[in-house]
């Protein structure tokens, strides 16, 4: 008998193993042991299609000739907004006066050429660039302050206009618009120049741009709060 460990042993285990593993293969062995596969990975799951917000249209579409409050047997026109309905920026005033009242368009008189001024002179972008819009989408008789009945039954629409277009920020023209939507008493002079968060969009009171007609020596400190907005947006910021 030959000793264990000698070559001839050693030569014979080899072929005997050689022979083992070439049965294995052709029964479709691979050599792996069943616990040594690996966990198996399942393929990525395949995204559920995003849910599509409502558009403009819709909102729109919802409002109606709306008669929901008693501002509306004064109106001439509806006013809704205008601008892209995809924009970065969106300006909110407080209430459609008479041009707008008679074009059907917020910002169009005397206060609406300043604010286009605002952004097309100082933010170097188009007017149909952004968005405009008001709180109260009907002229309130004698342009006084919107009424609590009236704000309940317009602001939801106007919720609806900011979650369509979802902007990066929001520009609350003047007290009563940004009071409103911050749900504030404070007075616009201590609102203005701060971020505030509305439903996750940043928001940035100001003056009205009726308000800087009246006060022109104003017309600095919502330059700031522009840049402020224009440095968030990654807009260049050049002279006034």
């Amino acid at each position: 008998m030959r000793p264990v460990g000698s070559q001839g042993d050693v030569a014979d285990l080899a072929r005997a193993l050689l022979a083992h593993v070439e049965h294995q293969r052709d029964l479709g062995a691979d050599g792996v042991p069943p616990g040594d596969r690996g966990v198996t990975v399942d393929p990525a799951p395949v995204a559920a299609p995003a849910v599509e917000r409502p558009g403009l249209d819709a909102v729109r579409a919802d409002l109606g000739d709306c008669q929901r409050c008693k501002l509306a047997p004064h109106r001439t026109r509806l006013v809704f907004g205008v601008g892209d309905p995809g924009a970065r920026l969106v300006f909110v005033g407080e209430a459609p006066g008479a041009d707008e009242d008679a074009k059907g368009e917020p910002f169009v008189g005397r206060a609406g050429q300043l604010l286009t001024e605002i952004i097309t002179k100082g933010m170097k972008l188009r007017r149909e660039d952004v968005y405009i819009c008001n709180l109260i989408k009907c002229r309130p008789p004698g342009n006084r302050n919107p009424e609590p009945d009236e704000v309940a039954e317009c602001e939801p629409f106007l919720v609806r206009q900011l979650q369509a277009i979802g902007p990066e920020v929001i520009v609350a023209l003047g007290k009563f618009a940004a009071q409103t939507l911050l749900r504030s008493t404070t007075p616009i002079s201590q609102l203005r120049g701060r971020w505030f968060d509305y439903h996750g969009i940043m928001l940035m009171p100001t003056f009205h741009p009726a308000y800087l007609l009246r006060n022109p020596g104003e017309k600095r400190v919502v330059w700031e709060d522009v840049q402020k907005v224009m440095r968030i947006l990654g807009l260049p910021i050049g002279g006034k």
